[in-house]
């Protein structure tokens, strides 16, 4: 392994625990476990999985410019993002959008959260957390904004699925509190003790932790900020709590094959060096009602106004588990067999069939009659040409053949956005092992 890739606060328990470590962003980080990719897959589906996210990046904004900063440099607009008649963002609440560059290209797709008036706190990908500072103080007066990169200062958990509320709330001080009043995209506490919500939320040994309602899986659960020397600690710590629900650890291939099924973009993948237009993730742009023009002037914008070329980014759904890598030499070919784009994304989501022409999961509350599950293989093209749903193409390495179709959506039923007071479990639900 590269002396240069970095490692997480979590790197030591990995590596004990038999993961398949592999470098990611520059950081040696677990594929998978020994359970494989496919049980831990299913274990977000039906219990809960632990993710150790701390390759990621934080950067901290302050000071009475710190809106009208992420205003210019953020595609979200801030005045306008919150509810079914979007208001402005309030503390407590986080959005997702994008840093653009001149060009309309894609510099990193991100959340913001509001920690307080005048005080946001932005999450980035791995290896990012100076390029977006960068940006951000080049647009900067000063002395009216304040930009921290926090990369490398804190350690970052996501538990995700079903039981994920049972499980972290063993470990907190307070549950009933903290999970009341948190809808999807709200977060409470602070990873710093000494912030204004540094004791807002605390688990039962003190330690204080900022708990979002967020992930990247398209299923219910959480992302947990904290201190670095605590990250360790919380992680076993969780998996204690979590093994009586089938909580497993989960690596990076299985959160892919997790954000895929859930139509989410993997930055520098399925979105980047191209004009940010045309795809599933359109709510990231401030449009007007009739999406005639912009709410606000960010950077990037003139550029999707008058975009140079235009591309089509479509989610697809395949009718067997078989998939098509991505890379040199694949593409994507029409009935005529003309090449009319490339493939950004083709994983497995194993929880899949087909049943009667429409997609099927595996996860309760169960299958119709008759269908099967063996697996879809689904993710994203770039096209040439605009294609919609219930559309057939053909994605190919040059050998290989297989059909697939446009999609508007994948995996159905996903919990992301189910109210937590449903989420929020009589114990004997999640307690797989109590029989």
């Amino acid at each position: 392994m590269d002396p240069h890739v970095k490692k997480t606060p979590l790197h030591a328990w990995h590596q004990k625990n038999g993961a398949n470590m592999a470098d990611f962003g520059g950081y040696e980080m677990p594929l998978w476990y020994g359970g494989g990719t496919r049980h831990e897959h299913m274990a977000v589906l039906t219990a809960a999985g632990l993710f150790d996210t701390s390759h990621m990046a934080v950067i901290l904004v302050d000071g009475p410019g710190a809106l009208a900063l992420l205003q210019e440099c953020f595609s979200k607009d801030l005045a306008r993002c919150i509810g079914k008649d979007p208001g402005p963002i309030i503390a407590g609440r986080a959005v997702y959008g994008a840093f653009l560059n001149e060009k309309g290209h894609v510099i990193d797709d991100a959340l913001v959260y509001m920690m307080a008036a005048d005080h946001y706190m932005i999450c980035v990908n791995a290896g990012m957390g100076s390029t977006i500072t960068q940006e951000l103080e080049r647009h900067s007066d000063g002395c009216l904004s304040i930009v921290t990169d926090l990369t490398d200062s804190l350690g970052k958990i996501d538990i995700q699925g079903p039981c994920a509320a049972k499980i972290v709330s063993a470990l907190l001080k307070d549950p009933e509190a903290v999970f009341s009043t948190m809808p999807y995209f709200s977060f409470k506490g602070h990873f710093d003790a000494r912030s204004p919500h540094g004791g807002e939320v605390l688990l039962k040994d003190g330690t204080s932790i900022l708990l979002s309602r967020t992930g990247y899986t398209g299923e219910f659960g959480f992302e947990i900020f904290v201190a670095p020397d605590k990250t360790e600690a919380i992680w076993t710590a969780l998996l204690e709590a979590g093994a009586v629900s089938g909580l497993c650890a989960c690596g990076l291939a299985s959160r892919d094959s997790l954000r895929a099924g859930a139509v989410l973009p993997l930055s520098h993948q399925d979105i980047g060096g191209w004009v940010f237009m045309n795809h599933p993730w359109d709510f990231t742009l401030p449009w007007n009602a009739d999406k005639s023009g912009f709410t606000k002037r960010f950077h990037g914008a003139d550029a999707l106004e008058n975009p140079p070329e235009v591309f089509y980014t479509v989610p697809f759904a395949g009718f067997d588990p078989r998939k098509i890598n991505a890379g040199e030499g694949s593409g994507v070919l029409n009935d005529r067999g003309e090449t009319i784009g490339i493939i950004l994304t083709c994983t497995t989501d194993v929880a899949l069939g087909r049943h009667e022409g429409r997609i099927v999961s595996s996860v309760p509350p169960g299958l119709p009659e008759g269908a099967k599950v063996r697996g879809l293989s689904c993710g994203f093209l770039r096209l040439t040409v605009p294609m919609g749903a219930g559309e057939s193409v053909i994605l190919t390495d040059g050998k290989r053949k297989i059909p697939v179709e446009i999609v508007s959506d994948i995996r159905p039923g996903r919990t992301s956005r189910r109210p937590m007071k449903k989420m929020v479990v009589p114990s004997t639900t999640c307690d797989k092992k109590s029989s």
